[in-house]
């Protein structure tokens, strides 16, 4: 399948978010593309039938539906733990199924991903943590340094920079893995049940966050049994059901409107 970019200029989400002053261009294409994928498992699951889906840059979708409907195969595929059975799954213009191993790490920085679980490191310090996703890559401390203390001052915890995770509160934790997402500058965002494990009120205040990143140009994949965020915010859902994008509408709520 061939993608043709109109020619644009865009900022990169690092000049918007972390500040730097120089634009890059990049050509104006979707961030993700799915076409005719299906997954089936070994043991003969078919988790994934059919799924065609294409998401902008600068989209903020939420990806909805029971457990077992395939949300969580989606996301393996989107991060090349899994491959397709059968179809495309194209990343920033790259078809994850061809591309060499090798160059998989460069390709999962194109990706932040949120979980529930937060999945921080327990001995290191807030500041730490965010800056980890960085120094993996070979980032030099230079540049690390500024870019640290920007995503940290955008998700409101440069007070907190050198706490270690057991001293700050389920928020205040999911703000550094969101910081630390955000840090490599990726191309989009999955956020995977960001707020399954916070009371609501700090459970809004992750949604805000997020969809002040999202102004800013991030593209932004948001999975959530969240039926009241999605219904109140109106933004595009993705709805699977056994497997299958049963309902792909802008401004829906979680269930059918009718």
């Amino acid at each position: 399948m061939t993608i043709a970019p109109a020619p644009r200029q865009v900022r990169s989400i690092r000049s918007r978010v972390l500040g730097r002053d120089r634009d890059q261009a990049k050509p104006d294409r979707p961030v993700l593309v799915l076409h005719d994928v299906t997954k089936q498992y070994p043991n003969g699951k078919l988790a994934l039938r059919e799924v065609d889906l294409v998401i902008p840059e600068g989209d903020f979708v939420f990806l909805v539906g029971p457990s077992g409907a395939g949300k969580s195969t989606l996301i393996k595929l989107l991060i090349r733990d899994e491959l397709p059975t059968r179809g495309e799954v194209v990343l920033d213009g790259q078809d994850l199924a061809h591309l060499p191993r090798r160059q998989v790490p460069r390709m999962r920085r194109k990706i932040g991903i949120i979980f529930q679980d937060f999945k921080l490191l327990p001995t290191k310090t807030v500041w730490e943590n965010v800056a980890f996703a960085l120094e993996v890559t070979g980032t030099s401390r230079g540049q690390i340094r500024p870019a640290v203390d920007r995503v940290l001052a955008l998700v409101g915890l440069t007070e907190q920079a050198e706490q270690v995770p057991s001293q700050l509160s389920g928020g205040e934790q999911q703000r550094t893995a969101i910081a630390r997402a955000l840090v490599h500058d990726p191309r989009l965002i999955i956020a995977d049940e960001p707020t399954g494990n916070l009371d609501p009120l700090i459970s809004w205040e992750i949604i805000q966050l997020l969809l002040r990143i999202n102004e800013l140009g991030v593209t932004v994949m948001m999975a959530t049994h969240n039926a009241q965020v999605v219904t109140a915010l109106r933004k595009r859902v993705v709805a699977l059901e056994e497997g299958r994008v049963i309902r792909d509408e802008v401004g829906g709520a979680y269930h059918r409107e009718d």
